[in-house]
């Protein structure tokens, strides 16, 4: 393609509204443009740079025994609502882009694909002989993110991979879910990119075993904990941990003390010159279920020790039942708007004990009338413990559980894992943190839809049996940015030679100059022929500026047809190393097809 005749602006400065390094590149070379909140056009660089990422992630699915299709985008609520998933999808995550159509029927733009594939599977599959199954798609999906940043990174429109499978048993899913690890892996090792696949939360999706892959990011939203033996790495969201041993407590007897300003665990150990690890602190939250109902959360937690949100939501969907509930819709920490409509009195907030009363709670139609009490396993064998005493100004000292204070029937881990903490497969090994790029995401999922929407097949033994199933998907162009935050420098993008947009970029520095103009025209039809794919910059510009052009962009090589042709010879740079060397004409098509074959090979 020649630059003279493509649709190519590239900016100097960098973007108002782009914050991070990947988003102001990809706006500044030209690759997108914003159209909306959240929602960019793909020009043609960057649909280049899709086109790889999609051929790549093809080739892996199939070689796993994938079989391509497209699903709609558009989907009845009525599959929503049979899975159970509507609510949680248009209330409590709310990122469901929901309508109605001219004959008033709900409908919804997917941000996900199980209950539609589910269906197909309901009405196709009938025996364990068709199975397993694994079916995939790439195509548009639609989110309604709160906050949509980050340009690609989190859209409300994103270009993604979603594939899902059908087995009889759970080795059979275990199998397809380990075949997706190592395509999974082919895919980001083909990509050029650095990653780590690391235990995670299943979401709103569901289902037991999950796994994310992380592209390493500094500008990651993702925290990653892992050990340095390689044995142990996951999201901060699921990680698990061995906290630093509790000190013994120096207090020996009970006893309610005066403790003006401690209102916070730091204040109330300067005070009374204990350690965090000798702290019981109660943390408040309201939580509201997906029949409206809303339950006080009081979850007592060691001193020193944080609520991990997602921990505790997972913790408090398994007692939905208990409300008559299915679902979490709503978790939050209530603010003193919230506590006016609930609390009968002001709340002694940062000298709450564990037994705070249930009057507190006024009596409502949608408000449970007791604190759901929970306790924390690090707090669980503390002897002598410090706590508040449900007084401003005042904590207990020696306190003790079933002597003092009823130690709550639920024990939970829903404490946030945290750099240092000790490993629990090797107590040698500590927590080390990283920031990731979430890219992919697998998934067991077993009888979730299956169950929910009788999906089911008949065994060898001719029992009606539920499917078992697994869900696998990949950002295809958050990929895409991802690689650029992971690879650029102050001049511009870096690209993998496997998905930039061209392999080589031939620069005529003086247009006006005969013989710089025929050897690049030369070139470039060459290297074009030889399956190098090539740019020509012919446009009329100083050679300064083509050369800055040829950085932002990121071609991996740029040559020059230059002074060098005196000598027979052509710079060329390659844009990664910033290594330039002159090279015979002759041999320039040769070279880079053995340096491109060569970096592919490696990887």
């Amino acid at each position: 393609m020649r630059l003279s005749q493509m649709l190519f602006v590239t900016l100097r400065d960098d973007p108002a509204d782009a914050e991070i390094p990947s988003h102001k590149l990809l706006l500044r070379a030209g690759y997108i443009r914003r159209i909306g909140s959240g929602v960019y056009a793909y020009l043609p660089l960057m649909w280049r740079v899709l086109q790889k990422v999609s051929q790549i992630v093809r080739e892996e699915m199939n070689a796993a025994g994938g079989q391509e299709c497209l699903l709609p985008q558009l989907q009845p609520a009525d599959l929503w609502k049979e899975s159970g998933r509507w609510d949680t999808y248009t209330k409590a995550e709310g990122i469901m882009f929901a309508l109605k159509d001219r004959r008033d029927q709900e409908q919804a733009l997917g941000p996900t694909h199980e209950e539609v594939i589910t269906t197909i599977a309901r009405d196709m599959i009938r025996s364990y002989r068709q199975l397993p199954q694994l079916l995939y798609q790439i195509q548009t999906k639609f989110r309604d993110e709160i906050r949509p940043r980050f340009g690609l990174m989190r859209g409300r429109e994103f270009i993604m991979k979603d594939a899902y499978s059908f087995n009889t048993d759970e080795e059979s899913l275990e199998k397809t879910y380990q075949d997706m690890h190592i395509a999974y892996s082919n895919i980001l090792r083909r990509s050029g990119l650095a990653f780590r696949a690391v235990q995670a939360d299943s979401g709103a999706i569901g289902g037991s075993a999950s796994q994310e892959f992380m592209v390493l990011a500094e500008a990651g939203e993702d925290e990653v904990l892992y050990t340095e033996d390689g044995q142990y790495a996951a999201n901060v969201e699921k990680a698990v941990s061995l906290p630093l041993d509790a000190q013994a407590s120096a207090f020996t007897s009970y006893e309610k003390r005066e403790t003006p300003g401690t209102e916070t665990i730091e204040k109330v150990c300067e005070f009374l010159k204990c350690s965090p690890t000798q702290v019981v602190k109660n943390v408040l939250y309201q939580t509201i279920f997906d029949n409206g109902t809303s339950v006080l959360v009081l979850v007592s937690i060691r001193g020193d020790q944080e609520v991990n949100d997602v921990k505790l939501q997972n913790e408090l969907t398994k007692l939905a039942p208990k409300y008559d509930a299915k679902t979490v819709i709503q978790l939050a920490v209530p603010d003193t708007e919230a506590q006016g409509k609930w609390a009968n009195k002001p709340l002694p907030l940062g000298y709450i004990a564990p037994d705070v009363a249930d009057d507190y709670i006024k009596s409502l139609k949608d408000i449970a009338p007791h604190f759901l009490r929970l306790v924390d396993k690090t707090a669980v064998d503390l002897k002598n413990f410090v706590t508040g005493a449900n007084e401003s100004g005042y904590h207990v000292v020696g306190a003790n559980w079933n002597e003092q204070f009823k130690l709550p029937e639920l024990a939970v881990d829903v404490r946030k894992a945290r750099p240092g903490d000790r490993a629990i497969h090797n107590s040698t090994q500590t927590l080390q943190s990283a920031r990731g790029i979430e890219v992919g995401h697998i998934f067991q999922l077993g009888t979730k839809y299956s169950i929910t929407m009788g999906a089911n097949y008949t065994n060898e033994q001719g029992e009606e049996k539920p499917l078992l199933m697994g869900c696998f998907g990949v950002g295809v162009s958050r990929l895409a940015q991802a690689a650029v935050e992971q690879s650029y420098d102050q001049d511009g993008i870096v690209w993998p030679v496997a998905i930039a947009p061209y392999h080589a970029i031939v620069t005529i520095p003086n247009i006006n100059d005969a013989q710089q103009v025929e050897i690049a025209e030369k070139l470039y039809a060459q290297l074009n022929q030889a399956g190098v794919e090539t740019l020509l910059d012919d446009r009329n510009e100083r050679a300064g500026v083509k050369f800055k052009d040829a950085d932002l962009v990121g071609i991996p090589y740029r040559i020059v047809t230059g002074r060098a042709i005196a000598n027979g010879k052509v710079e060329v740079v390659e844009r990664k190393s910033r290594n330039s060397q002159e090279i015979a004409i002759a041999e320039v098509v040769s070279i880079l097809k053995q340096w491109i074959q060569s970096v592919n090979s490696e990887q």
